[in-house]
């Protein structure tokens, strides 16, 4: 029997086979427990519901919350979920779902703590169904959902002055909105004045998972004042990133002053010339996005407008009590470059 088993862990035919199922079983088990999520949301709502109607028509008031917690639990002690606490919240889902159709295409496709938190944060029913479609869509994960609300990202979404409807294919146009801000929050910069280098350089490798974080879903990083050779002279992008969604690169220039026109040119320059020299035939036209201290709405749009790349102009928000101490563009870059040099010595050394 050892000696049958071993020959068939080593056929190719049969480790498919195993991985195959492994893989089915991994799959029903993911469908079957959102199917109980599902499920356990939606009798959630039915018990909010059924509170909701009977103090209305019978003119009971909170304490039949606590009765109704304390025979629950008394009845079905093997099952969580009946807290006074909990059935509170039960008729606030009811109230906030008032519609059962929305409330399957929505609410139930999340967890039942995400809708707690949408509950307590968000009084607006169109705000709170735009941050429970955005989870869905994400998978963002409570913390993550706390912090995408307490950043406004509602508020600041796909707000950036932009050419990309003149620019890009109607659905690239419409995603490439979704995906951007406006402002961008770099509230983690928590630099001081007497910050020394070797704990800015940790500062900003560190931070750099924030700011992908501030970016969003689908941006990976592929390299900081990376060079491009231009009719033989060097030029060199702040930032480089790669949109796995939008399947293009996405190029970023942080600027610490005000917007103007003539930073359009430039990251017009640095577009064509990412297209020429890195663009794949697979890859999607580049994107250009100009994150500056402030804009004036109008002349950002005039400056893009009859431009033939997609650039977009946003503002970045520093900590108040910060903006004066932080670094420049140029000290910014050099203190980045260092800190990565450092921690690949650091990477090396413990090898």
């Amino acid at each position: 029997m050892a000696k049958a088993a071993s020959v068939l862990s080593n056929n190719d035919n049969y480790r498919a086979l195993l991985e195959g199922l492994k893989e089915r079983i991994r799959s029903s088990q993911l469908k079957a427990a959102i199917a109980v999520n599902q499920e356990m949301i939606v009798l959630y709502w039915q018990i909010g519901q059924e509170i909701l109607v009977r103090q209305q028509a019978e003119g009971w008031g909170a304490k039949v919350i606590t009765q109704l917690s304390k025979d629950l639990k008394q009845e079905f002690p093997e099952m969580t979920g009946f807290s006074a606490r909990n059935l509170g919240y039960m008729k606030s889902f009811a109230e906030a779902w008032s519609d059962e159709t929305i409330l399957h295409q929505v609410g139930a496709k999340i967890p039942w703590k995400h809708n707690c938190l949408l509950i307590e944060k968000i009084k607006n029913p169109l705000k709170r169904r735009w941050y429970a479609q955005k989870t869905i869509h994400h998978g963002w994960s409570r913390s993550v959902l706390t912090a995408q609300i307490e950043t406004q990202l509602y508020e600041r979404e796909g707000s950036p002055s932009t050419n990309f409807d003149t620019t890009l294919p109607p659905a690239q146009s419409d995603l490439a909105h979704q995906v951007l801000k406006d402002p961008y929050h770099l509230d983690f910069l928590t630099l001081s004045k007497d910050v020394k280098e070797q704990e800015l350089e940790r500062a900003l490798v560190k931070h750099m998972r924030d700011f992908l974080l501030e970016l969003g879903v689908g941006f990976s990083f592929v390299g900081h004042h990376h060079r491009l050779d231009i009719g033989g002279e060097d030029f060199y992008l702040d930032m480089l990133f790669y949109h796995l969604e939008l399947r293009c690169f996405v190029i970023i220039e942080l600027e610490m002053e005000d917007f103007r026109p003539e930073y359009s040119g430039r990251m017009n320059l640095f577009i064509s010339a990412v297209d020429e020299q890195l663009r794949k035939d697979y890859d999607r036209p580049t994107i250009g996005i100009i994150l500056c201290k402030t804009k004036n709405k109008t002349i950002a749009e005039y400056a893009i407008r009859n431009l033939r790349n997609p650039i977009a102009v946003a503002t970045h928000q520093l900590p108040q009590d910060l903006q004066g101490e932080l670094p420049t563009t140029e000290q910014l870059q050099a203190e980045f470059e260092n800190a990565l040099q450092l921690a690949e010595g650091q990477d090396e050394s413990t090898e």
